[in-house]
C-alpha cells in the first residue's frame, strides 16, 4: 500500500465536493498548516501575501471585496526601530489588540495603559504623528469569489478615521453610512480604492451592489471560519509566521513617572520690602468712542 493511504481506499463523491471543516483545520495547526493569506497595500499596490511571501500583486487602483468580519476594536502597534526599505520583517515591540492595554506577549511594553503611554502623544513619531500607530484588521473575500479564500487586511489610521467625501469614505464613516440605512456591511460588495491624493497608501470605500440572499448566507458562513477569526485577531507578524521574542519572565510596563518633590525651603529671615505706591487704575475707555474708531 502506498503512503497515500486515503487515495488507495478511494474517496466517495461527496468528499470531492466539500471543503475541509474547521475541526480538521484546527488539528492541522490552524493557519500554520493551511497558510495564512493577507492583502498588503505596501507601495500603493494590492499584494497577496501567504506566510510572509508575496505570491501575486494587482496594480489596479481599486479592488472589489466583501467584508466578512472585523476586529471589534482599533488596535495599536509600536516599533522601537523605524522601518527602512529592505529591512527584515519583525514583530512589534509593543502592541494592543483592544487599544487599551499592551498585549501580554509584547516584548517591551511601553506603559500599563495605552492612554497614559508616551508613544501615544502627538509628536512622538515622525513630524506630528504618534509613534504608536492605530490600525484595524478586517477579513475579506473577493467579490467575484465569495466562496474563496478569506484574507486579512490591516488598515492604517487614515483609512479608518475621518469624514471623507461621497464615494470616498474611510472605513468607520462608510460603515456608519450603511448602518444608518439598515444595511449590514457584510451584505454589500465594497470597492476599496487607493486615494491618489495621499503620499502614503490610504484606502477609501464605497458600495458597489447589494448581495443576493444566497450570497449573503455564504458571507455569514465565511465570517464564522477559523481563517476569519485569525484574520481579525492576529498581528501581521503572526500572520506572516514571524516568531515573537521569547520572554524569560513577564515583562513589566514602566511605571508612571512620579511628580518631582518640591525643593525644601530653608528657614531664612524674611526680607522686608518697601511697599510700592499703589498705581491708579487706568481710566475706562468710552465704548462709543471705541466703536467710532472702528468705523473710521
Amino acid at each position: 500500500m502506498s503512503n497515500d493511504i486515503m487515495l488507495d481506499l478511494g474517496l466517495p463523491n461527496y468528499l470531492k465536493e466539500i471543503e475541509l471543516d474547521e475541526t480538521t483545520k484546527a488539528l492541522m495547526g490552524g493557519t500554520s498548516g493551511m497558510g495564512m493569506k493577507r492583502i498588503s497595500i505596501k507601495g500603493g499596490v494590492w499584494r497577496l501575501m501567504a506566510n510572509g511571501k508575496e505570491i501575486s500583486k494587482n496594480e489596479d487602483r481599486s479592488m472589489n471585496v466583501v467584508i466578512v468580519a472585523a476586529a471589534p476594536k482599533v488596535s495599536r502597534t509600536f516599533y522601537l526601530k523605524s522601518y527602512s526599505e529592505g529591512s527584515e520583517p519583525a514583530a512589534p515591540d509593543c502592541w494592543s489588540a483592544d487599544g487599551e492595554v499592551p498585549d501580554a506577549k509584547s516584548s517591551i511594553p511601553q506603559a500599563k495603559r495605552c492612554i497614559d503611554c508616551d508613544q501615544n502623544v502627538k509628536g512622538s513619531g515622525q513630524g506630528d504623528s504618534r509613534a504608536c500607530r492605530f490600525s484595524q484588521r478586517i477579513a475579506v473575500v473577493l467579490a467575484n469569489d465569495i466562496k474563496g479564500d478569506v484574507m486579512q487586511l490591516t488598515l492604517p489610521s487614515k483609512s479608518i478615521f475621518g469624514a471623507g467625501e461621497p464615494g470616498k469614505w474611510p472605513l468607520q464613516t462608510y460603515a456608519k453610512m450603511l448602518g444608518s440605512k439598515g444595511i449590514p456591511v457584510t451584505a454589500v460588495a465594497t470597492e476599496m480604492r487607493f486615494d491618489t491624493n495621499s503620499a502614503t497608501p490610504v484606502i477609501t470605500f464605497k458600495p458597489v451592489r447589494v448581495l443576493e440572499t444566497h450570497e449573503h448566507q455564504v458571507v455569514i458562513e465565511q465570517g464564522k471560519t477559523l481563517e476569519a477569526k485569525n484574520a481579525i485577531t492576529m498581528t501581521v507578524a503572526e500572520a506572516d509566521g514571524i516568531k515573537l521574542p521569547k520572554l524569560e519572565a513577564p515583562v513589566e510596563a514602566p511605571k508612571a513617572k512620579e511628580p518631582k518633590a518640591e525643593a525644601k525651603v530653608e528657614d531664612v529671615e524674611p526680607v522686608k520690602r518697601s511697599a510700592k505706591k499703589e498705581e491708579e487704575p487706568a481710566p475706562k475707555k468710552d465704548l462709543s468712542k471705541i466703536l467710532e474708531e472702528w468705523d473710521d
